[in-house]
């Protein structure tokens, strides 16, 4: 049992500090749950201790790849992939922005009204990757800071999720724990909980259409211009290439290399012809014309040094960076959960020539960088101001690593497969629900059945996944195990129920969701739910009552994490966009947090009893 908490401890220290991605951990602790019996066996053979001491068997330690929950998030994630591909989300957003033009009331409640059903029957994560760039243009288009809307959009996304069991990968871990802990009531059907996620819906709808919309600040103006809302004015100018320039006759490659200033150049204007990146191969010309990223400090020293003049009264906007090609060339990107980006600089991932693109400014919640960009290491919920052509775009559109926070067109929307996609997931909620095929085999089959309809093609199965998601389960599953063989689980919970003294039931159902709710907030939310789990089915054995109630409570508060941008994959989706800082999710969310468990445990008492 001590073992098992010290790993735990070392566990929760990696989950809340993020050294390493959070998945990694995960495997880390299953390695190490399964390593500690060999080698203990080993130092007891050498006669250092008196015997060995098996956490689990290897048996158990991989038994979360074969985990129902795991498989059962895995292809929920193939089925949301099916959906987003024919562009059905793109034109929901089109029929909202004619509807909401420019009152906020309206945008707001169309974001909340629309993500949270949807976050029911495709995952939350995926609903809110799918959703952000319409809300974005929303926003923009209606005239209303982002900052207004993207909390409420992720946050609506967690309470949606709670409305079936396939809405979060938390859900369906929870009812996989639950199962194996023997509880009566799991594995969880469909709807199992649906009626407490409508009430805690309505409540965190209505709470975040009154009270929260007025601690939400407006971190990020309305603008029309991508370059006004970084405050990129002092930062881009055009300068012209004198006929006595020493870098005539150099390639662009070479005059970049051999500069010692910090200068970005974005796009060359020769003979009426505008030219993006790749911009490298070109050689510079007398006359040539670029438009540069720099400060002005630096620019007075490059415009001596490499025979450059400035070109007089002209502004370098979002309209004069995307005159090349007449479209959409300026786009805000994130940096997603488990992109390879994260902990990585521009230079070492080799931006420029891997994306054919230039990134202009870095947005870190609302601290703006415009200088040095190239060795500023990156982080999850970076958002990068970038330049590129239509294509480059439309590969960061594909690429897991970014979501694009713009609409951008896609002509390669299977738009003839909205039905068929839309009833594919429909047929799986129906046959989870009203036959007795288990979650996991419909869910496959639906998985199965985006593929063999060409929804989605086999090649872009596996890029639907998030692995880093899978492995984080697979994972954390052991330590559960593992807790119980040990008899950690007991422990614990005979702790709560000394600690809670002579209080009712009722308010150790709302302590279990107040501590499961903390825990989430600082790790993740599916290894929350692993290590409470255990706890809180020991701890209403022990008080005589409802296990599934306690079950419940731990479920609802891991799948609802407000109060920081760290606790919830979908808080850091929004983190960037919406410029937010880290106290504006312990001002918004923690009066929502309060409300939701005094709902959750009125709601749990209500409805299902205890």
């Amino acid at each position: 049992m001590v073992l098992v908490f010290g790993i735990i401890l070392a566990a929760l220290a990696l989950f809340a500090t993020e050294p390493v991605p959070v998945d990694i951990t995960a495997i880390g602790v299953m390695v190490t749950l399964m390593l500690v019996g060999p080698v203990t066996g080993l130092l007891a053979d050498a006669g250092l201790i008196a015997g060995a001491v098996e956490l689990i068997t290897p048996e158990e330690g991989v038994s979360g790849f074969s985990n129902t929950a795991t498989l059962t998030v895995l292809a929920m994630f193939i089925l949301s992939d099916g959906v987003q591909r024919t562009g059905v989300i793109q034109l929901l957003g089109a029929k909202v922005a004619a509807y909401t033009q420019t009152s906020e009331t309206r945008q707001l409640g169309a974001t909340i009204g629309i993500v949270g059903p949807i976050s029911g029957f495709i995952n939350n994560t995926a609903a809110v990757a799918i959703l952000l760039p319409m809300v974005t243009d929303l926003a923009h288009e209606g005239r209303t800071s982002p900052s207004k809307l993207l909390i409420p959009l992720s946050y609506a996304s967690m309470f949606g999720g709670m409305l079936t069991v396939i809405g979060t990968s938390t859900n369906i871990l929870a009812s996989a724990i639950a199962a194996d802990l023997g509880l009566e009531q799991a594995p969880f059907s469909m709807f199992e909980f649906t009626a407490l996620g409508l009430l805690v819906s309505v409540f965190g709808a209505a709470y975040l259409l009154t009270v929260g919309r007025y601690l939400l600040p407006e971190r990020i103006r309305p603008r029309d211009d991508l370059t006004q809302e970084f405050e990129m004015a002092e930062y881009l100018t055009e300068v012209v290439v004198r006929e006595d320039s020493p870098i005539i006759g150099q390639t662009i490659r070479e005059a970049l290399e051999e500069t010692e200033f910090d200068v970005d150049l974005l796009q060359l204007i020769r003979d009426d012809e505008v030219f993006l990146e790749p911009l490298a191969p070109k050689t510079i010309q007398a006359g040539d014309v670029f438009a540069v990223r720099t400060d002005r400090n630096t620019l007075v020293d490059l415009l001596d040094a490499e025979g450059l003049d400035l070109v007089p009264e002209v502004e370098v906007d979002e309209a004069e960076l995307e005159q090349a090609e007449g479209g959409q060339n300026l786009v805000e990107l994130v940096v997603a959960p488990g992109s390879f980006l994260a902990g990585e600089t521009l230079t070492s991932v080799n931006f420029r020539q891997r994306y054919d693109a230039t990134v202009l400014a870095l947005r870190r919640g609302g601290e703006l960088f415009r200088q040095r960009l190239d060795n500023t290491q990156l982080r999850v919920g970076d958002t990068l101001l970038v330049q590129a052509t239509g294509e480059s775009i439309d590969r960061f559109s594909n690429n897991r690593n970014f979501i694009v926070a713009q609409e951008v067109e896609r002509p390669d929307f299977r738009e003839d497969k909205i039905l068929l996609s839309v009833g594919i997931v429909a047929a799986v909620v129906g046959a989870a629900a009203l036959t007795p095929i288990p979650i996991v085999v419909a869910a496959l089959a639906g998985a199965l059945a985006m593929v063999v309809t060409r929804c989605l093609k086999p090649t872009e199965v596996y890029d639907a996944v998030q692995w880093d998601v899978v492995f984080l389960l697979a994972g954390v599953i052991p330590l559960g195990i593992a807790m119980e063989q040990t008899g950690g689980a007991r422990f614990l919970a005979e702790l709560v129920i000394m600690a809670s003294g002579a209080l009712p039931a009722v308010a150790v159902l709302g302590l279990m969701y107040l501590v499961t709710a903390a825990l989430t907030n600082v790790i993740s939310n599916n290894a929350s739910v692993v290590l409470m789990l255990p706890v809180a089915f020991r701890v209403a054995q022990d008080l005589g009552v409802s296990a599934y109630a306690f079950v419940l409570a731990v479920t609802f508060a891991a799948s609802t994490a407000f109060m920081t941008p760290v606790g919830y994959q979908t808080n850091l989706f929004v983190y960037g966009p919406g410029g937010y800082r880290f106290t504006d999710y312990v001002k918004v969310g923690t009066p929502l947090q309060l409300l939701f468990a005094v709902v959750t445990t009125g709601g749990i008492m209500l409805l299902y009893g205890l």
